[in-house]
């Protein structure tokens, strides 16, 4: 216990602070769901940069991309940079024409845009059920960072729980404030923890590891003669692309990013927010690859114990590290959890309150709010549970969500670039939604989480015959 004092001191000040920069940035009179969830349009550039980016950003990356790095070397780095440019182009191509589609029809929740732009009620509510089922696993990823980042650091099992239940009461805490506006602030501050955590953290593994440029120079030719600045195994033609397939359309197909494209306050905005999350992506990724090929090298070493449990290799770097470092580091992947775990549950909230309550059941405006932070509450008692089952690696329980979600990146994408005739392709919509993803339920259900991503079909990754079925599916309806 002695060891985790001073992380969880740490904590409760990061808290603390966050919390008084929620209540300090709240706004009152607060009446609609749109200011309660997109901020009226009216964020800036830089708070829309920073929030997209600690959105996208998460546990995955200082515990699951270090650990996969760890495990399998540079091939990591091109399957996360992989993610990043494909992000970026399609942010640089299409994210003005949905930011302007959102303000000419007064979209809130990534459900209702689909059923705006195929008018159909009951097909926003398909897109909100599909979220519901493919998020809680990913979201719950993030207690899981949490809780075995906790369990690393104090060495006992048992402690794993405390963990999920930290990341717990301070997602409530943080969004039953005033929505987006608070959580916006406070994704700046955590994003600026993130980063400088992760540029702390890669100065004193340096440092400490290698203590010069020469023995740096001489680990490094030791990670080439094991494979590891090399494609090595598991990273095959079917395992790349089943992994990178999915993030190639994060960007469309994940809620808790396209509803980011609709809060900048204007043009210039948007273009800052692109432009300012590919430096902070860039940054991120560079460094906490280099984590985990610093931290192979060390085992290969002797001087840190090689670690069998990928998602355990950072919390066992940090036990090494001074205490305050530690901590600081510890914070920041509690701060990379929350971020995207408030994000998507908000998201889904959005989803419940607009799609659900006010569309299919009509429900009042003013009551809708409440509605949202009642869902809330029943989000994450369900991430929760997920969670403290701890049913995959994170990594393989990010990736799987997007893989699920892809059959939305036809259906939005056309709904986009046409959104003239999406009328005229709703039942290919439905039917593009429905084959898509119940073939990629059946893949997961039968395979489970881990092999879901790599095991082919008819030789092909799953990804990619997800991708062809629901594209194949959609392109006659669009002829008509």
């Amino acid at each position: 216990m002695d060891e985790l004092v001073i992380p969880l001191l740490t904590l409760v000040l990061y808290f603390t602070v966050g919390t008084l920069i929620a209540w300090v940035s709240r706004r009152k009179g607060i009446k609609t769901t749109r200011d309660y969830y997109v901020a009226g349009y009216r964020l800036s550039g830089v708070l829309s940069a920073i929030s997209y980016a600690a959105t996208t950003y998460s546990a995955f990356m200082m515990v699951g991309l270090v650990g996969l790095t760890y495990m399998t070397g540079v091939g990591a780095f091109g399957f996360e940079t992989t993610y990043l440019i494909a992000t970026v182009f399609l942010l640089t191509g299409l994210s003005e024409r949905a930011w302007r589609l959102a303000r000419e029809r007064g979209w809130v929740s990534p459900s209702e845009m689909v059923a705006d732009l195929y008018g159909s009620k009951w097909l926003g509510l398909l897109v909100s059920i599909m979220y519901l089922l493919s998020l809680i696993p990913y979201a719950s990823a993030q207690l899981i960072g949490v809780g075995v980042t906790v369990q690393g650091m104090s060495g006992d099992q048992g402690f794993y729980v405390m963990g999920v239940f930290l990341g717990v009461v301070a997602g409530l805490i943080w969004m039953a404030l005033s929505g987006i506006w608070s959580l916006a602030t406070t994704d700046l501050y955590q994003g600026l923890w993130m980063i400088l955590a992760a540029l702390s953290f890669i100065i004193w593994l340096f440092s400490w590891g290698f203590g010069s440029p020469e023995a740096f120079s001489s680990a490094f030719s030791v990670l080439g003669e094991a494979g590891y600045l090399g494609l090595r195994e598991p990273w095959t033609p079917i395992t790349y692309l089943s992994y990178t397939i999915p993030w190639i359309f994060f960007a469309l197909t994940n809620p808790q990013v396209v509803q980011k494209i609709y809060m900048p306050k204007d043009r210039r905005a948007l273009r800052r927010m692109v432009t300012l999350f590919t430096l902070f992506g860039m940054t991120y990724t560079v460094i906490v690859t280099m984590v985990g090929l610093m931290g192979r090298a060390l085992s290969l070493s002797g001087k840190v114990p090689l670690v069998e449990d990928r998602d355990l290799v950072t919390p066992t770097l940090l036990r090494y590290a001074p205490p305050m470092l530690s901590a600081f580091v510890f914070t920041s992947i509690v701060a990379a959890a929350m971020t995207t775990m408030d994000a998507i549950v908000f998201t889904l909230s959005s989803s419940l309150a607009r799609d659900v309550y006010m569309g299919l059941f009509r429900g009042k405006e003013e009551r809708a709010i409440l509605v949202g932070r009642a869902s809330i509450l029943a989000l994450l008692a369900a991430l929760s549970a997920v969670a403290l089952a701890r049913p995959g690696f994170i990594v393989e329980l990010s990736v799987i969500a997007s893989m699920l979600l892809l059959p939305l990146a036809p259906v939005i994408l056309v709904g986009w670039l046409f959104p003239e005739i999406g009328g005229k392709a709703r039942v290919g919509a439905y039917l593009s939604l429905l084959s898509g993803f119940s073939l990629g339920l059946y893949w997961s259900l039968v395979n489970g989480a881990k092999r879901a991503l790599i095991t082919p079909i008819l030789g092909l990754p799953p990804s990619a015959v997800i991708l062809i079925v629901s594209t194949a599916v959609l392109l006659p309806f669009l002829r008509r």
